[in-house]
């Protein structure tokens, strides 16, 4: 990565605390339709690589984390359909 790039990242994952990780998370996935639609391609390639290492960091600290029954798919299939 470019020194350029590298100042764009932030804190690296790993360092930070839990209740800064979910802010970071919560920041992120709030930011992420505005930058789909709006950004440029680097900008959206910066956001899509600090996303991912949010979440794997996350993911690597909560491995059993709850699953809700819906947001699997046997969960999705067995909903009923909305009118």
């Amino acid at each position: 990565m470019t020194e350029p790039e590298d100042q764009h990242r932030g804190v690296d994952a790993a360092g930070l605390g839990e209740h800064d990780l979910i802010k970071e998370l919560e920041n992120i996935h709030r930011s992420r339709h505005d930058t789909l639609l709006h950004g440029s391609p680097a900008a959206l390639a910066a956001h899509t690589t600090r996303m991912a290492e949010l979440e794997e960091e996350y993911l690597r600290r909560h491995p059993e984390r709850p699953v809700a029954p819906g947001r699997t798919r046997s969960g999705a299939r067995a909903r009923t359909p909305r009118k």
